[in-house]
This record gives C-alpha cells, structure tokens and sequence, in this order.
C-alpha cells in the first residue's frame, strides 16, 4: 500500500478503498478476504470494513467467502468519458485513422509507471493482446510510453530509470539505462517512436505526441497492428503523416474543449 501522505485533508479511508476496487484485475477477478489483504497490503480488519462498505454501495458482491467486481464500478470511467467530451475530441480522428489503415489507433497518458490507455479504436484483425479503455502497460515497453517519457526534463527521466529496472517483456524490450536514455533522445530528434516485439511478440507500433497548452506533452496516439500484415519501416513510413495529422485534429479539439486538456496535463 503507498505511503499516506502527512496532510490534514487527506482521507486514508477513501484512499484505502480506492486500493481494494483496484486490487481486482485479471490475475485477481475474484479474492477471499485474505487475498484482498496481501494484495493491498492493508490490515485485515481495515480490507474487510472497505469490502463491506463497498458491498453496501454496490461496487462489489461477495458469493460465499469471495468478493467480485460488480457492473456499477463502470460508472466511474463513464463519468470521465462523458464529462471530459472523449468522443468529440478523440474519437473521430482515431476512428478514420482506423478506416484509413486498418490498424487499431488509440489514445493514452502516463500514469506513473505505465501507460493508460483513454481512447480506443480496435482493429476487426485479431492480435495478441487485448486492449480497451482502461488497459495499462508499462511504459519503458510501448511506443506511446516513450514518446510520453522522452519530453520530460531530465530529472524526470532519471527520476523513472532510478525508480525501478526496466522489465524484459521480450528479447527486444530495451532495458538497459544508457540505451534507453539514448532511445528517448531520439524519440524527441524525431518526434515520434515505434516499437517492434518490445511488448509482445508479432506487435509493431508507431506513435507521436499530442501537444496540449504552453507546448507540453498531454498524451500520445498511436496505430497498432501485427508484424503479419506490414514491415516496421513501412508502417512509420505509411503511418506517421497521418497520425501528425490526427494528433493535429485532437491538439485543435483540446482547444475547445479545455477541460479535457487539463485533465490530461493534470498528471
């Protein structure tokens, strides 16, 4: 569990049930009190109140001695989809980026160590792995992370390499500092990044920034496909006018919608 911060206004309660609706993913959808517990790192009495309350509220069902999700956690990302306008700003360039290529074309920010993905376009193709609004990856292992990371001031790149190691997802994920400093470096030269197989095996991407107000990185969009179907090179060289172009498109609509903006600078 993170660390609480010394502030009179900070609500360990709240912050601790945020952590048991967040302890539920693919490799936990269902846990017994205990699990519940290890996972979040909280006393067992302190899981087993939030567990209650949110069974009251309705966010979670308990069947016997496990807890589950239930639908109504839902309401939470559709509250920021509606209110933040993602289908006027995001949607349409993503959803032609698609039709034009055949790609999937998504949207996603940092959130701390990993990449969050807040708009997604599928491909009718199927891939290896599944993503949807909501999907997280790690960022040193994605185009999209790394176009994140690369315009961050230097204490903030070194802040991310001395945090944790990079992970080897796959023979080609870069994990070595030096080489990933040098890697970001020319993501800013370019303005752009693709990954191939640095994630998952078969997976070729390519993405480019999105510029929000006084020219600060915002998000980054990118289109994904399988290394079946088109080479690295031809995908950066295809792909990369038209995601300039969209990522255009949304830098515009941020401007009319500034509320979106700010919220994708917030972090």
């Amino acid at each position: 569990m993170a660390r609480e911060p010394k502030d009179p206004e900070y609500l360990s309660t709240l912050q601790r049930g945020l952590s048991v609706l967040r302890a539920f993913d693919q490799a936990h959808p269902e846990m017994a009190l205990s699990e519940v517990a290890t996972v979040t790192g909280l006393p067992p009495a302190a899981a087993r109140r939030c567990l209650n309350t949110l069974v009251a509220l309705g966010y979670v069902a308990q069947i016997g001695r496990k807890f589950l999700l239930r639908p109504e956690v839902l309401s939470f990302g559709s509250a920021y989809l509606a209110s933040m306008n993602i289908e006027q700003v995001a949607v349409p360039p993503l959803q032609l980026l698609r039709d034009n290529t055949g790609d999937s074309a998504s949207l996603a920010v940092r959130s701390g160590r990993d990449l969050l993905y807040v708009c997604h376009i599928p491909t009718n193709r199927r891939i290896r792995l599944g993503v949807g609004v909501g999907t997280r990856f790690p960022l040193h292992a994605t185009s999209m992370g790394k176009v994140l990371l690369a315009y961050q001031d230097e204490a903030g790149i070194e802040g991310f390499l001395a945090a944790a190691p990079l992970a080897r997802l796959t023979e080609r994920t870069v994990t070595d500092p030096q080489a990933f400093r040098e890697r970001l470096r020319m993501v800013r030269e370019r303005a752009y990044d693709s990954a191939l197989d640095e994630l998952d095996y078969g997976i070729v991407s390519v993405a480019v920034p999105v510029f929000g107000a006084e020219n600060r990185v915002v998000a980054a969009i990118n289109c994904s496909t399988s290394t079946t179907r088109i080479s690295q090179d031809e995908l950066v060289r295809t792909r990369l006018p038209m995601l300039r172009e969209a990522a255009r498109e949304i830098e515009e609509q941020l401007r009319r919608w500034p509320t979106l903006a700010r919220s994708l600078s917030a972090g």
